[in-house]
């Protein structure tokens, strides 16, 4: 415990003012999401595209690869976000995975998988291609399912997190590491707030459904 202890405050030091912002803004995105916010979106991108460049920096290829990624999703989230049919709402509603957007997940995860560890494998100088391509591979579906708004996009982005809090300990990002604890309650605290919506939406429809 004092090695973990003693290892955050030495990150925290030698944290620099960019992984300083890339964190913040990182934690801003995942309360915003968890509140449903569009501010997600915005926050996010900050986050990634710094990101992006740290992990180039720390020879994480996957995740600098992931990184631009969620630029993309961000940006296709933050408009599907806003596009509702129905009056009353300004943007979609949580829903639950379809049958569609299950076999895309599974599609996503063992695809980007495969192609990640084969690549990290053989043609970089990665000492984790493993587990970098693990972490990778799950923060891909949850990224294409938190735009899509399923509460099923959180369950991805708990196994993210509880990878990344070793992975990234180990790398020296020792404060990053710590954000990814962080991370790892917020995003039980986002399933368990997705959930409610989920159900006050369900129990709303049955009571609109009620004959007068």
């Amino acid at each position: 415990m004092e090695y973990v202890l003693n290892g955050i405050i030495e990150g925290i030091i030698r944290t620099t003012a960019l992984e300083w912002i890339a964190v913040i803004t990182g934690l801003m995105s995942v309360w915003f999401s968890m509140k449903e916010n569009i501010l997600v979106y915005p926050t996010g991108i900050v986050s990634v595209l710094i990101y992006v460049y740290l992990a180039f920096q720390y020879k994480l290829y996957a995740d600098m690869g992931v990184n631009f990624y969620y630029f993309v999703m961000s940006v296709y989230g933050w408009y599907y976000w806003t596009q509702t049919d129905e009056e009353n709402l300004n943007q979609k509603p949580v829903t639950t995975n379809s049958r569609q957007e299950n076999l895309i997940s599974a599609a996503l995860l063992f695809g980007s998988f495969g192609i990640l560890y084969f690549v990290l494998s053989n043609f970089t100088d990665s000492d984790v291609a493993f587990w970098d391509a693990t972490t990778t591979s799950f923060a891909i579906v949850g990224m294409w399912l938190m735009a899509r708004k399923t509460l099923e996009s959180w369950v991805a982005w708990i196994i993210t997190d509880l990878i990344s809090i070793p992975l990234y300990f180990y790398k020296g990002l020792v404060l990053t590491s710590f954000q990814f604890l962080v991370f790892t309650g917020l995003a039980f605290a986002g399933y368990f707030a997705w959930k409610k919506s989920l159900q006050n939406k369900e129990e709303n429809t049955a009571a609109s459904a009620q004959p007068v």
